[in-house]
């Protein structure tokens, strides 16, 4: 049985350490992308996890949030978005209008209902027919209203002298079924072209370009301390930038500001590297130290802090012959 005193004490021990721990600065990862899990874009591998590698040997975090949308080349390669968004003909509708009549000649009823027996077999017979007829009218239908577009838009193309079609003065080759009178026909055969999956080409990463990384990574996460919004637009893409910038104006609205200092590499990898058009992606793990910690701008009261490591998938593009910018951050798992 516990006496008052050793319940007071034992009250009061708990009071403190509850204090203790209120007082205490709780674990954050503020830095630049710490808590999105993924930001960014990189190209059409948007959506599909880095190639894992020794910095970071399990699957980075998903992009959470990016401006470019799941497309065609990302998705289902090949397919129309046009196509894919447009009602097909006879399915909703017609196989309602079907599933009526079978129904309504089950129970007695349908375009010939009031009949029975044999009567009303061939009632359900004649429904049947009278639907497939429809429908095989109907696509055929469809399908010239679909290919009259494409011919036209190709007559258009001959006309314009624009240097791309057979009787131009280039006099090249309009596609793989040739031009003029062949090639319209077959685009009414064929409809809309669909639309092919980004075609990626491998890009070579030397010494000088891990070099451009490294002094990314510490140009990014000292810009984000010091809040200096023109080096964070220089560093990284319009996109990540923006994003940036709405970390700093919702620090500044809870009267807060990271701040970031000794930034190290200590390892790093590349995960993959490629090109699209006149574009060229590098995604690259790295594990770097850093001193991460929030604190309240009147007062510079300590209330968050960061870990001391972190690993992180960073994402740079460049045009051909450019510099590199940041332009996706993964966290790594």
């Amino acid at each position: 049985m516990l006496t008052t005193p050793t319940r007071r004490r034992r009250a009061a021990t708990i009071l403190t350490l509850a204090a203790t721990l209120a007082l205490a600065a709780p674990m954050a990862e503020a830095r630049p992308g710490g808590s999105s899990g993924g930001m960014g874009s990189r190209g059409s591998r948007t959506y599909a996890p880095p190639s894992a590698t020794t910095t970071a040997p399990t699957t980075a975090a998903p992009i959470q949030r990016s401006q470019t949308q799941p497309g065609p080349a990302m998705g289902n390669p090949g397919m129309n978005p046009a196509a894919a968004q447009r009602p097909r003909f006879g399915g909703g509708f017609m196989a309602g209008l079907l599933g009526a009549g079978l129904l309504g000649a089950l129970l007695g009823g349908g375009f010939f209902g009031g009949l029975g027996g044999i009567a009303s077999f061939i009632g359900l017979m004649l429904q049947v027919g009278l639907v497939v007829l429809l429908v095989a009218f109907a696509v055929r239908w469809f399908r010239r209203r679909q290919g009259a577009p494409a011919a036209a838009g190709h007559a258009r193309s001959e006309l314009s002298g624009n240097g791309t079609g057979p009787n131009s003065m280039g006099g090249g080759n309009a596609g793989p079924m040739g031009g003029g009178l062949g090639g319209g026909i077959g685009g009414m055969g064929r409809g809309p072209t669909p639309v092919q999956p980004v075609q990626a080409r491998p890009v070579q990463i030397g010494p000088g370009d891990f070099e451009s990384f490294e002094i990314a990574l510490k140009g990014v996460q000292e810009a984000y301390g010091r809040e200096d919004v023109a080096s964070l637009r220089n560093l990284a893409t319009p996109e990540m930038a923006g994003y940036f910038i709405e970390e700093l104006r919702a620090n500044e609205a809870k009267g807060v500001v990271n701040r970031i200092s000794d930034v190290k590499l200590l390892q790093g990898d590349l995960s993959e590297s490629w090109g699209e058009g006149n574009s060229e992606y590098a995604t690259v793990a790295m594990r770097y130290a850093i001193k991460d910690v929030t604190v309240e701008r009147r007062t510079d009261r300590v209330v968050a802090t960061g870990e001391p490591e972190a690993v992180e998938l960073w994402t740079f593009v460049r045009e051909r012959g450019g510099r590199w910018v940041l332009s996706a951050i993964q966290q790594g798992r």
